[in-house]
């Protein structure tokens, strides 16, 4: 996953986290504007998400923190 992919998930999961608690559930669509404007992007993602680490629809925020800061 693209490294400034890699800082905006773990941006929004900590601003999630600092609002709503470390209890706080995501979506990856959570990291995406509701317009597709970067669809290979998205698909990167999603790729990521589903095919590779087999990830639920809701995650919580501290687990796909955790995931993402792994791959650095």
């Amino acid at each position: 996953m693209r490294a400034g992919m890699q800082e905006k998930i773990i941006r929004i999961c900590e601003a999630k986290i600092a609002t709503k608690g470390s209890n706080v559930g995501l979506s990856f669509y959570a990291f995406f504007a509701n317009k597709n404007d970067d669809p290979e992007l998205l698909m990167e993602v999603a790729h990521w998400w589903i095919m590779k680490m087999k990830l639920d629809h809701f995650e919580k925020a501290e687990k796909i923190k955790s995931l993402v800061l792994a791959m650095t």
